[in-house]
């Protein structure tokens, strides 16, 4: 028989309960010694990376950028150190007038401070890119805790608006915007390297822990452009539109035997070490990614394709009276009417009529076969970005009148660049020559378009138009013989042409017995009472090339021959297409 409990005796637990409960309190207590153990004593990364949270950073160590310079070695674009402020909102202490101060010596307002501080998680942010020493200085002296400077590298360019169209700029974080400096970012750029460091509760750094990763600086790129022959280019230049009131201009000049790019200049122009209120129009390369209708220039590549397909000579005759020629509903016309003239005579005086017999005189598919050949309408692959193809339609659409037009530049539109270098066809015996930006170790393999026969032909009446005769004397230089072709087209306006607004231009290269470079100019509007290629690109022409010339040492071909001007009462040679 069971005893009774009392009812009012208190509770007896079961004796296994008690053990249990002392069990799991005690097994408590071994995990926590346990983890306790482990954290302190075998495992103590976890406790490591919290403590160095406080004060140890990893910092990013900016790759240096790679030097830009011509092609003797000077410099173009230079990388230099400057001081950025920054700062760490998880570690910062400023109170309202201290963000004040701040605000002020760094010309921010203070809202925008406590935007950039606002998140506190972060551990780095810029409050103001490259400052000048002093006022960093003047930062740093504030002592506010978690503001500190760090070290970055602004681009510098000697040669100012003078080489702005060729290398271009970089933007506040080193990275190319324009130009070379946007074309080869890769190589320029390097690969930024890391370390990790102490820093104090001021944000200084007090100690240098480790390397993690090597910063590698970015590679010395030497371009082709000859500094000497730049300056020279773009004052010429410079001069000429101001002297004809132009809209713009541009010219480039090339080494007639690697196709290498020794002078590029554009106007207007813009300086790259201040671009605070930078125009995106100035900012264009109008030699690379400007189109026009390249006029009579354009003719000697119709003399050309003629004298290759043997339906003409160099002296062949054409009637060219009575200086107009009707073909369907539209009627070319001659600015300067003439009579029987030789293939070389109608080049040399600039013969539309001429020029449109010849070309009608062939099939279209081999006057566009020598102008794709010549390379129009595909890029000139200079490595320039931007560069443009120009337009060149198939010739399966042309009508006749189009192809008497195109065969003296109209219909067809091209670059400054594509245009000079087509011309190495003549300055070389018939081969094309690739262009380049950067300097060459060995001379370009061409592409051989025309004879070297044609070549030398063109050559001649190239030479002739540069003569007293000719539609640019103004291009002779003392001392060589020279070779070139001018231009006058009307530029589009609507549906038609403009008929006071022109493109005035000249191509040519010296010294005409031994090419040595190509030097074309193209001018856009001149407005000074001056429109034809040979009284206003011609004389710029005629300038640089005297000056380069003598910049290479180029021995001169007629050194007993002074320039050749026409008689003060010859009446000017005319073109007008």
């Amino acid at each position: 028989m069971r005893p009774v409990r009392p009812r009012d005796a208190a509770p007896v637990l079961p004796r296994w309960r008690s053990n249990f409960v002392l069990l799991s309190i005690a097994a408590c207590f071994i995990v926590l010694a346990g983890r306790a153990l482990w954290l302190q004593a075998l495992n103590n990364d976890f406790l490591q990376r919290k403590g160095e949270s406080r004060y140890s950073r990893v910092i990013e160590i900016g790759a240096s950028r790679g030097m830009i310079v011509d092609r003797n070695n000077e410099p173009l674009a230079i990388s230099t150190p400057v001081e950025s402020v920054a700062a760490s909102p998880a570690d910062i202490e400023a109170g309202p007038a201290e963000l004040r101060r701040l605000s002020q010596m760094l010309g921010v307002s203070v809202d925008d401070l406590r935007s950039k501080l606002s998140d506190s998680k972060r551990e780095f942010v810029y409050l103001k890119r490259q400052l000048p020493p002093d006022q960093a200085e003047r930062v740093v002296q504030l002592g506010i805790p978690g503001v500190f400077l760090q070290r970055e590298h602004r681009r510098y360019y000697p040669a100012g608006d003078v080489m702005a169209h060729i290398v271009g700029f970089t933007g506040v974080d080193d990275k190319g915007q324009e130009a070379l400096e946007l074309a080869f970012e890769e190589r320029l750029a390097g690969k930024p390297g890391s370390r990790r460091v102490i820093r104090d509760r001021l944000g200084r750094i007090v100690e240098d822990v480790e390397s993690i990763r090597v910063p590698q600086n970015g590679e010395k790129l030497a371009l082709s452009i000859d500094a000497r022959i730049q300056y020279l280019a773009f004052r010429e230049l410079r001069d000429g539109v101001a002297a004809h009131r132009a809209k713009a201009g541009g010219i480039v000049v090339l080494d007639a035997q690697s196709g290498e790019v020794l002078a590029m200049a554009n106007l207007p122009t813009y300086n790259p070490n201040n671009r605070g209120k930078l125009d995106a129009q100035r900012a264009r390369n109008r030699v690379v990614t400007d189109l026009f209708e390249p006029g009579s220039t354009l003719k000697p590549f119709t003399a050309a394709a003629a004298l290759e397909a043997g339906l003409f000579q160099f002296g062949t005759v054409i009637q060219t009276a009575p200086g107009s020629m009707t073909i369907g509903s539209r009627t070319i016309h001659d600015a300067h009417p003439q009579g029987a003239l030789t293939v070389a005579q109608v080049i040399q005086k600039s013969s539309n009529v001429g020029t449109a017999k010849m070309g009608l005189a062939l099939s279209s598919e081999t006057l566009w076969d020598l102008f794709s050949r010549a390379g129009f309408g595909t890029p000139p692959r200079s490595g320039f970005p931007g560069e443009v193809s120009g337009r060149l339609r198939a010739h399966a659409t042309w009508k006749p009148i189009e192809q008497a037009t195109m065969s003296y530049g109209y219909g067809i539109s091209v670059s400054l660049l594509q245009l000079a270098r087509a011309y190495t066809i003549f300055s070389s015996d018939g081969q094309l020559f690739p262009v380049t930006m950067l300097k060459r170790d060995g001379p370009p393999e061409g592409t051989q378009v025309v004879s070297a026969q044609t070549a030398q032909s063109v050559r001649r009446m190239l030479e002739m138009a540069a003569q007293p005769g000719g539609t640019a004397p103004g291009a002779q230089v003392a001392g060589y013989t020279v070779a070139g072709k001018t231009g006058t087209a009307h530029k589009l306006e609507g549906k038609g042409y403009a008929t006071n607004r022109y493109v005035s231009s000249f191509v040519g290269f010296a010294p005409a017995t031994k090419p040595r470079i190509i030097i074309a100019v193209m001018i856009d509007e001149p407005s000074a009472g001056q429109h034809y290629g040979g009284a206003v690109a011609a004389p710029i022409f005629s300038q640089v090339a005297a000056g380069a010339l003598r910049l290479l040492a180029v021995p001169p071909d007629a050194p007993g021959r002074t320039t050749v001007l026409a008689p003060a009462d010859m009446p000017l040679i005319k073109e007008d297409v």
